[in-house]
């Protein structure tokens, strides 16, 4: 049995949304994650294995990923429909504080939810990703976002992911690309291995200035008294190197953590990823007694 439930809610405009709840006790603040562009849940399993059962961790599908449902309006796409789907989500299950982790998109996610309702925020993780999106990560994302490629084999995929990403995880072998490979993708009814999110997602990202929102940096300074955890990797070519230090400026209970010889993003099991957010953790106020 996996140490989850995969449960489900619903969006305003009717797409089935899923998570997976690792358990966990309600003397602490639940741990939120939020994946990124094109990844799904499963991105989290293994920071989830690892925290749960002394945090409670909800990995989300944002819609048109994994087992949630694909919007019918591909315009939906953005960042301020999935703030909405994340305030759905907290308020079915009656969520008034925890602890966000937002990798690359789902950190846009985060710093917007800490434009509406900063009191919520018992902390936050910002995994390669701040209120500005270098240039050349951007034009890479859109180059490869939304172009379906189909496998016969597991093998196939890794080897496809792997000469993507090479320079991302310089480190890795092959069974580093395999389990990636099993979360980027799915095997669909006609046996190919195909990736795991809806195409259409594409659509409004290609649209200058929908990759974000509004003003981030000004979504940033509801993070301002917030302990919140930056992590960089030390080659990326989405965050670069002169926002995270202005983030660290702006953020009073702000960590910066660079990890050396990774790129566009890392993956949270990294020994210094793992140390630094087991820090951050350590600094949550556990939640009042009930009565």
């Amino acid at each position: 049995m996996p140490p989850y439930e995969n449960r489900y809610w619903w969006s305003n405009d009717g797409v089935r949304l899923h998570y997976r709840d690792y358990p966990g006790p309600n003397t602490r603040p639940p741990l939120l994650c939020l994946p990124g562009l094109t990844r799904n849940a499963r991105d989290y399993d293994a920071l989830a294995r690892r925290l749960s059962p002394a945090w409670r961790v909800i990995t989300v599908d944002l819609r048109g990923r994994g087992d949630s449902g694909y919007a019918k309006d591909p315009m939906s796409y953005v960042p301020l429909t999935y703030v909405q789907d994340i305030e759905g989500l907290l308020a079915e299950l009656g969520v008034e504080r925890y602890v966000a982790i937002g990798t690359s998109l789902g950190g846009i996610v985060t710093m917007l939810l800490a434009g509406t309702a900063r009191a919520s925020l018992a902390g936050v993780v910002l995994n390669d990703v701040g209120p500005e999106i270098m240039p050349e990560g951007l034009s890479r994302i859109r180059g490869y976002v939304g172009k379906s490629n189909t496998w016969p084999t597991w093998l196939h995929a890794a080897r496809a992911v792997a000469e993507a990403n090479e320079s991302v995880y310089p480190a890795f072998q092959l069974e580093d690309w395999l389990a990636m490979a099993k979360r980027l993708y799915r095997l669909n009814s006609a046996g190919r291995i195909v990736l795991d999110y809806d195409m259409k997602i594409a659509e409004p990202f290609r649209v200058p200035g929908n990759e974000a929102g509004p003003d981030m940096w000004r979504a940033l300074d509801g993070l301002r008294a917030v302990p919140t955890l930056v992590l960089r990797g030390a080659t990326s070519d989405v965050f670069a190197a002169s926002v995270a230090d202005r983030m660290a400026g702006v953020l009073e209970q702000g960590e910066l953590v660079t990890i050396p010889a990774i790129g566009h993003a890392p993956t949270l099991d990294e020994p210094e990823a793992i140390a630094a957010i087991d820090r951050l953790l350590a600094r949550i106020v556990p939640e009042p007694a009930a009565g």
